[in-house]
């Protein structure tokens, strides 16, 4: 299963971290999408800046 992360809140005001944290998902730009395999690692990164993106479950 895959997962389609978006940015959709600017990550200015928050932590060093969580700029990391969505630069490691390839999010850099506001409303940038990235297609992910849904694994515990990028579960732990979305749960790290929940509030930030949007999430989609796509089935294969």
């Amino acid at each position: 299963m895959k997962v389609k992360v978006t940015l959709v809140k600017s990550p200015i005001g928050y932590s060093e971290a969580q700029h990391k944290v969505l630069k490691s998902l390839g999010l850099g730009k506001m409303n940038s999408s990235k297609v992910h395999e849904n694994n515990p690692c990028i579960q732990g990164m979305i749960r790290k800046c929940a509030h930030l993106v949007a999430v989609e479950n796509l089935s294969e």
